[in-house]
């Protein structure tokens, strides 16, 4: 059995080594290996202060994504004691935001401009209150496709472009807006519904 004090010794020259290597090669892959080591402790620290299981999961994600930018502006001597500080100042910006995912939801139905791709494209959600749950909207969203469901969280909740979607998720700007029409005509389907989720899902 290792002792304790060797194991985290270890564990430290291995942060050390996958850090020097991202900031030499910038590679996500290698980040990613190196973070890996730590979501859990990540997320445990998002649902700590979110309070909502959906919401550290996107913290874990955001988080990441955070890094790749920060790493390089930073001296960092202990890895996890600064992603612990990174991933609390995180949690603390998004309770000050005061915009929770359900709280956003709503926004998406309450506000068509908003649910809408362009003020020209008229999303047929007409009724307001008749769309006011928001958990039924989540529901929705977490039976599309995943290309789909990507696509709509990151125009409507994420507010990026197609040209960042494209990007970001590795396909086409066309085959983005394709998903973005066909996820919002699946979540009117799935809407209209009277119990959310029951319908069929469209491909």
């Amino acid at each position: 059995m290792i002792p304790e004090k060797q194991r985290d010794r270890s564990d430290f020259e291995e942060d050390v080594h996958l850090l020097n290597e991202f900031r030499s090669r910038g590679e996500p892959e290698i980040l990613g290996k190196l973070y890996s080591r730590y979501m859990h402790l990540v997320y445990g620290v998002c649902l700590k202060y979110m309070k909502d299981r959906e919401e550290a999961k996107d913290g874990v994600m955001h988080i990441f994504e955070k890094l790749i930018l920060e790493i390089p502006r930073h001296q960092i001597d202990n890895f996890r004691n600064w992603l612990h500080v990174v991933t609390k100042n995180y949690c603390l910006m998004q309770l000050r935001s005061g915009i929770s995912r359900q709280e956003k939801y709503r926004e998406w139905i309450k506000d068509q401009r908003i649910f809408m791709e362009t003020a020209g494209d008229l999303h047929p959600l007409d009724n307001e209150e008749r769309y006011a749950d928001g958990e039924a909207l989540e529901k929705c969203l977490e039976k599309l496709k995943e290309e789909q469901r990507s696509c709509v969280t990151e125009f409507y909740y994420e507010n990026r472009c197609y040209r960042e979607i494209s990007a970001r998720l590795g396909m086409e700007e066309k085959k983005v807006k394709s998903c973005i029409q066909n996820g919002k005509r699946n979540l009117k389907l799935c809407l209209e519904g009277k119990n959310a989720g029951k319908k069929q899902i469209q491909d």
